[in-house]
């Protein structure tokens, strides 16, 4: 019997003897045309951030940043697993990075996703074992167009996929086993930024061979309806057809891993994506990875995959977030560019309130410092005194989000933003009346809105004008009350009363730049 299915039965037997909890296992459930994370079977919001690729590799390296995580105000860390570590030998594992790793996040109040670098970290293969790095005759790399050899391994390999997914179960099999009543671990990221440089797809006798033979018939029916042929035939020898070639490749190598880990122990699981940077071909991007242009090959091939999941370090993350807010899915941000940025909290609060997302995390975390750290813990704690009255309306049109228009360069406008909800339309702008403009960042100016009641609204951002107007083109709104405050204890709070000049006498709603902030706004008509 392979020894990958060894694994999988082993890890199934174990399973039933595992102590008993109340609570299913966090998983993914419809809700509002949506999925929605459930944690301790209770809607949960990740406010996470991810740590460097190297700083969870042992105790003594993370345990000067467990402190930083809290001060950020996380509830999540996103940590990297790699098999190196936990097999150093073949057959022979070491979970100390691991057990070390769950005792830091229960100890800080952390919840864990754990990124798993297997076979590939940012397209290359540089975190496997070296039993695997040193046999190139059992785990062959890749070659690209001219034959020339490359530190990367073979999609195509079943050795490869076979002890990656072995290694993969074991790990999961361990946690079910270690963490299955504390659940520290509430999703696992499989792979890393998959994708393949400098070409579009591998090349060699066994993906040449591949790639001369006939396509799925359910993948042509979903791309290419009518069609029949090799690959080439189907898609074209271009640069765009080997890229559909290779990403169904990448998505049944993952479809294989995460399956015998679900097989061990039934954690939601992602894959995410280096983004395709406008105007290049695969190959000068990451190719093949689940990018939007590929979403149906992913789908098709890697039903065990539960989302697919974008790291944005473009300056443009309103464009690029929007494909990955798909029907019937769950939007995740695992790496929202550096957390030190002007921009985090404008994309923080404009993913969880534009396309409702489960989770935002900014990466690097553990390096963030000074008052990018306060703002982030700021708008953290804002979010997560708010997130019960949050959780009730995602999936609905009472939830909403705004931030400054930003090109791809970099460059913020001040283009306004409008919501029209119940009687009323509110009109957004990222500029502040009462700050010099040269004294603005337009870029980390933003805001969540959530409709509580038929004329009161909850908004948190920082940064952003709003002037409130009447559906009915007979009727004037204005503002009844604007209360500052913040929610304790899932009370709501009032600290001030800003009717007068903070409102201009009622003319306009005003989350100065600064600190993240929490108004409950009450509206009428007359």
């Amino acid at each position: 019997m392979p020894r990958i299915l060894i694994l999988i039965l082993a890890a199934c037997l174990l399973l039933p003897t595992l102590p008993a909890r109340a609570e299913p296992l966090p998983r993914l459930v419809p809700h509002g045309g949506r999925l929605e994370l459930l944690v301790d079977d209770r809607p949960f919001l990740m406010l996470a951030g991810e740590l460097g690729n190297s700083t969870a590799s042992t105790a003594r390296s993370m345990a000067p940043h467990w402190a930083t995580l809290r001060a950020a105000g996380l509830n999540t860390v996103l940590a990297p697993v790699s098999w190196e570590l936990i097999e150093p030998e073949e057959g022979r594992f070491d979970f100390t990075s691991v057990d070390d790793l769950l005792a830091g996040a229960r100890d800080h109040d952390q919840r864990l996703v754990v990124l798993w670098f297997g076979a590939w970290k940012n397209s290359m293969s540089s975190y496997v074992p070296a039993w695997v790095k040193r046999d190139t005759d059992r785990f062959p790399r890749t070659l690209g167009a001219g034959g020339q050899r490359q530190e990367i391994l073979s999609a195509f390999d079943p050795a490869t996929r076979n002890a990656d997914a072995a290694a993969f179960a074991a790990l999961m099999q361990h946690l079910a086993r270690v963490d299955g009543v504390h659940r520290t671990v509430i999703m696992v990221q499989v792979e890393n930024e998959i994708g393949f440089l400098p070409f579009a797809r591998e090349h060699g006798p066994v993906p040449d061979a591949a790639f001369a033979g006939p396509v799925p018939r359910a993948l042509i029916d979903r791309m290419a309806p009518g069609a029949a042929g090799s690959w080439a035939e189907v898609f074209g020898t271009g640069p765009a057809g080997e890229e559909i070639f290779q990403a169904h490749a990448y998505a049944q190598y993952a479809e294989t891993v995460a399956a015998a880990g679900k097989a061990a122990y039934p954690l939601p699981m992602f894959v995410n994506a280096a983004l395709n940077r406008p105007g290049r071909l695969p190959g000068d991007y990451p190719s093949a990875g689940p990018l939007a242009h590929l979403f149906p090959v992913w789908d098709l091939a890697a039903p065990s995959i539960d989302l697919l999941t974008p790291d944005i370090y473009f300056e443009n993350f309103a464009d690029w977030i929007a494909p990955y807010d798909r029907p019937g899915e769950a939007l995740f941000v695992p790496e929202a560019n550096r957390a030190n940025r002007p921009d985090t909290i404008a994309n923080a609060l404009f993913a969880i309130g534009r396309h409702h997302a489960i989770g935002f995390s900014p990466f690097s975390i553990e390096n963030i410092t000074g008052e990018p750290l306060s703002r982030l813990a700021t708008a953290y704690a804002h979010l997560s005194e708010a997130w019960p009255l949050i959780a009730e309306a995602r999936g609905t049109d009472r939830l909403w989000g705004y931030r400054a228009p930003v090109s791809a360069e970099g460059v913020a406008g001040d283009t306004p933003g409008q919501w029209i909800v119940g009687d009323y339309v509110l009109t957004l702008t990222p500029v502040d009346p009462w700050t010099p403009r040269e004294d603005q960042d337009l870029r980390g100016h933003g805001a969540l809105l959530l409709q509580t009641g038929p004329e009161d609204l909850l908004i948190i951002g920082t940064g952003v004008t709003i002037t409130v107007a009447a559906r009915d083109p007979a009727r004037v709104a204005g503002l009844d009350n604007v209360w500052l405050g913040r929610f304790e204890a899932g009370e709501w709070q009032g600290e001030r009363l800003l009717n007068g000049d903070e409102t201009h006498q009622g003319r306009h709603i005003r989350l100065p730049p600064g600190p993240v902030q929490t108004q409950k706004v009450r509206l009428y008509l007359y």
